[in-house]
């Protein structure tokens, strides 16, 4: 449920309504907007007709209604404005277009540091580095574990970018925490359910992937299942779905962008290098990405593209990365953003 209280309700109404709402078994989400209150009602939907006429009668409340979507916290009949994840001082989903960029998995120290101060230079954000790779063949490179989160903060240290890096199980959860500056929930663990409410019940943003072959709905359920343990720091990915199609390696679903801006308060960008899988496209497919209304991208950048340990063939060098950040720029500027 939703609950509007009027305006000037004072906050012993405010606070006498939230502990009803606990006395009923529920729980109470406050938003506070800058002309009034509005209360999330979250919880069990049995006994919800009785609960709602109970709710209409407290003092200062102005209406009660049901949230029609299954997402309930991540819904934007909830919260209607947007909100902005701060990544260590880097805001997603404001007026900044923040790009994410480095290599999809940490091979060495050069490496990482050669590609790190070239993002940096070319105008990225925050960087991205894979320490632990979920692979399709148990053979292939699973990545250096804690020794690349180490790495990944030298990084840190050096070009003052944030990192975000993915998790693959619970049992990595608070040894990664140490390290990054956010999590990476990868596509094939979208639907990880234990670990989605892992990620949800640490202090620090999460950066959620759409799977291989969920729906947007499906999405956003995985991102209730972080909310839902009190983490709201979420920012969503759209990174190509399966199709018919095998020219490239996904299918980029720009619709996803503003569909989930209609229907979440949560910021999403999106995933050309995934969302193809063909280093000549992603610099279009960014831009696309732009125009359909994007808070960001991630892109993967490499010094030596055909000799990466994984993702070659999507990942730009970092001259072409630069190119590729001037001609976002005008796109970023015509969105009414700033790079």
């Amino acid at each position: 449920m939703i609950i509007v209280m009027e305006r000037g309700a004072s906050k012993e109404q405010v606070d006498h309504v939230c502990q009803h709402i606990t006395d009923l078994g529920y729980q109470p989400h406050p938003i506070f907007g800058t002309e009034r209150v509005v209360i999330g009602v979250i919880g069990d939907e049995a006994g919800r007709e009785r609960a709602k006429a109970a709710l209409e009668v407290q003092s200062g409340v102005e209406s009660v209604t049901f949230i029609l979507r299954p997402f309930k916290r991540v819904s934007r009949e909830l919260k209607g404005e947007r909100t902005v994840v701060d990544v260590r001082g880097v805001e997603i989903g404001g007026s900044k277009f923040v790009m994410f960029a480095g290599p999809c998995s940490v091979e060495s120290e050069d490496q990482l540091m050669s590609v790190a101060r070239s993002v940096r230079k070319a105008g990225a954000h925050i960087l991205r580095g894979g320490a632990y790779k979920p692979r399709s063949s148990p053979y292939s490179f699973q990545g250096l574990a804690e020794d690349g989160l180490k790495l990944l903060s030298d990084a840190r240290e050096e070009t003052g970018m944030p990192f975000v890096t993915e998790v693959v199980s619970v049992r990595d959860v608070e040894l990664i925490a140490k390290y990054a500056d956010m999590f990476q929930i990868g596509a094939r663990n979208m639907m990880n359910y234990q670990l989605l409410r892992e990620v949800g019940m640490v202090e620090k943003p999460v950066l959620l992937k759409r799977g291989l072959a969920a729906t947007i709905e499906e999405l956003l359920m995985a991102a209730e299942y972080v909310a839902s343990e009190g983490n709201a720091e979420i920012v969503l990915c759209e990174r190509g779905i399966r199709t018919f199609e095998t020219f490239t390696r996904n299918t980029l679903d720009l619709a996803a962008v503003p569909a989930v801006h209609m229907l979440s308060h949560l910021p999403i960008i999106v995933d050309p290098s995934h969302g193809t899988g063909v280093r000549e496209l992603i610099g279009s497919m960014l831009n696309a990405g732009i125009a359909a209304g994007a808070d960001g991208a991630m892109v993967e950048v490499h010094p030596q593209p055909e000799i990466a340990w994984s993702d070659g063939a999507q990942s730009l060098l970092p001259e072409v990365f630069a190119d590729v950040m001037e001609t976002a720029r005008k796109f970023v500027e015509a969105a009414g953003r700033t790079l």
